[in-house]
């Protein structure tokens, strides 16, 4: 595609200066600093807990300080951007959160990385709506499916790449290479960002229009979020509701989130614009989004859990199962793009919904103590290449209805409910794999009382027995053994468990795609490539 390019739009309708790939270039690559800055840093927590005295759980405390900060400015960034504009917006998210990140990697105590890491969430939080919104207003509809596909790669890979990148760079370096890695990309990113980005004219019409900041719609919003992420990123670690921290929490949540919804339903300028709710396809896509969060990161952190705990692998060989699947979807979200300007979005999340399914249905089946490397990465692939199908159309159909002016607020949101997703699904996996694994350690401790334990037991024995063992230390150790044994089958029973719910889920959202409204396969707009 050449420099000179008309886009038209509805009745809108610029030429940008730059070929707007390159924009969709450069906005995905702030994007991906920030989406890799989610996951970088939990394989570096033992190394950042012993390099500043800290215990292991204090440590735990980097990932959720940052996932605090972000989940919080992800739904006002679409108020932010009416306040300053989208461009100086995303410039000062860039620019300070590359200067966090430097100061996380210069951080002396663990408090200092805390409040680094806030500040680094926090202004993190506005780069992944802010890329989606650039991208949406500077392709045509057309093309829309394509420029969403660029971005998928950063949004689905990203989590993927970061624990292999965190665990090489922290091995080979030092945890703090984690965080200075942000910095050239950072400083390169604000350069282009600043020469190539301009706003669309109806953001620069609206740009400051908003009277004043809605300071107690943004205190409700950073308590309840708040105390969400700390109850589930804390949750089974103090035994949920066995906790009175815990159930505090969760009680400050609801009643705030409530509160939230009915505050800003009823204020004249919201800062979380939840009006937008009452339309179908923007509610619809935003609980889709949700699942997605809840999938991915389950999926991700499931296999690489069975594959370590159960099956004796190293870390790097439990990556590259899982670096296969995210190789071919690389190439799958290219594909997936071209087809949304051939078939509707929902046919699209259809197809999408109904494979993620059956690709956790044969995880149900296919799991067990004896798989081999290849055929956990088949599995890998079948989990995790249907999540292409979901995530480009799942943006486009998020817009049908929306109001062009509601852009920025629309975008800020779908993320928000994909972010809480992943937290969702992370503290669901860790609680239901403790929860159905101790139910499957109660029924197989039944067949302990049977004749072919007993036989097992004996046989056991007189091995060890042989081997040099005493009488009773032989006994002894084949008990353990047999334990060992029982414990590690209702572990793998549980993971068959939560992957049969996750098909469950995913073929709920399969009927739910039927209900969306249809749209125009390439849009309205028109293109002209001179």
């Amino acid at each position: 595609m050449s420099s000179a390019t008309t886009i038209s739009v509805g009745n809108a309708s610029r030429t940008p200066e730059v070929n707007p790939w390159l924009i969709g270039v450069v906005v995905s690559l702030a994007a991906f600093m920030e989406v890799l800055d989610t996951s970088i840093a939990n394989v570096a927590l033992p190394h950042i807990a012993g390099n500043l005295g800290a215990s292991n759980d204090e440590s735990t405390w980097v990932l959720t300080s940052y996932l605090v900060s972000n989940a919080i400015v992800l739904p006002i960034s679409g108020f932010l951007v009416s306040l300053i504009g989208r461009k100086r917006f995303f410039l000062i998210c860039i620019a300070f959160f590359t200067v966090s990140s430097f100061l996380c990697g210069l951080a002396p105590s663990l408090g200092l990385l805390l409040l680094f890491r806030v500040l680094q969430g926090a202004f993190g939080g506005g780069l992944q709506p802010m890329t989606q919104a650039i991208l949406a207003d500077t392709f045509p509809p057309e093309k829309r499916g394509l420029a969403f596909a660029l971005y998928g790669v950063t949004a689905i890979c990203a989590p993927a790449i970061g624990p292999t990148l965190g665990g090489w760079l922290t091995d080979n370096y030092s945890w703090r290479w984690i965080f200075y890695i942000n910095v050239p990309v950072g400083i390169l990113a604000v350069i282009l960002v600043f020469q190539l980005v301009k706003d669309p004219p109806y953001l620069t019409r609206e740009k400051g229009r908003t009277a004043s900041f809605d300071f107690v719609g943004f205190g409700i919003l950073a308590i309840a979020v708040g105390a969400l992420q700390v109850a589930l990123d804390k949750g089974q670690e103090d035994d949920w509701f066995g906790s009175h921290f815990i159930t505090a929490l969760l009680i400050v949540a609801a009643i705030g989130l409530i509160s939230l919804v009915i505050w800003e339903w009823f204020h004249n300028e919201p800062i979380v614009d939840v009006h937008l709710f009452k339309n179908f396809n923007f509610m619809s896509c935003s609980l889709m989004f949700f699942v997605v969060g809840v999938v991915l990161f389950s999926s991700t952190v499931l296999l690489p859990q069975f594959l370590q705990t159960l099956m004796g692998y190293t870390a790097q060989k439990a990556g590259m199962v899982l670096s296969v699947a995210a190789i071919l979807l690389l190439v799958l979200l290219q594909v997936v793009g071209h087809l949304t300007t051939r078939f509707q979005a929902r046919h699209i999340l259809a197809f999408g919904w109904i494979t993620l399914a059956l690709g956790m249905y044969v995880s149900c089946k296919r799991i067990d103590l004896l798989i081999s490397f290849g055929d956990a990465t088949w599995l890998r692939i079948m989990q995790y290449l249907p999540v292409g199908f979901l995530f480009v159309p799942l943006t486009m159909a998020g817009y049908v209805g929306v109001p062009k002016n509601k852009t920025n607020a629309a975008v800020g949101l779908m993320n928000f409910m994909r972010n809480m997703g992943q937290s969702v699904g992370t503290s669901a996996v860790t609680t239901l794999i403790a929860r159905r694994s101790q139910y499957h350690q109660s029924i197989l401790a039944a067949y302990t009382r049977s004749p072919q334990f007993s036989a097992a037991v004996s046989e056991l024995t007189t091995r060890l027995s042989d081997a040099g063992f005493d009488l009773y230390s032989a006994q002894q150790a084949a008990l353990a053994k047999m334990y060992d044994l029982l414990n590690t089958q209702a572990q793998a029973l549980s993971h068959v468990d939560v992957y049969w719910l996750l098909a469950v889920t995913a073929a709920l959202m399969f009927l739910l795609s039927f209900l969306l409204e249809k749209n125009k396969p390439g849009g309205s707009g028109e293109i002209q490539v001179h």
